[in-house]
């Protein structure tokens, strides 16, 4: 199916956060950070679910 000026391309969303390339956190940081954030996430769903089944 033909498609006028539609498009997912998002190379043009940049993380103004990463503009310093030169100073990123170690690998094992990041992943320990992302781990963080998953659980973080995970145990607000927990309390979520445990509220909706009182």
């Amino acid at each position: 199916m033909a498609r006028d000026k539609t498009s997912l391309d998002i190379f043009w969303i940049k993380d103004k956060s990463l503009s310093d390339l030169d100073n990123l956190p170690e690998p094992d940081e990041l992943v320990n950070e992302i781990i963080e954030n998953l659980e973080a996430g995970l145990n607000s769903f927990r309390d979520i679910a445990a509220i909706l089944s009182k």
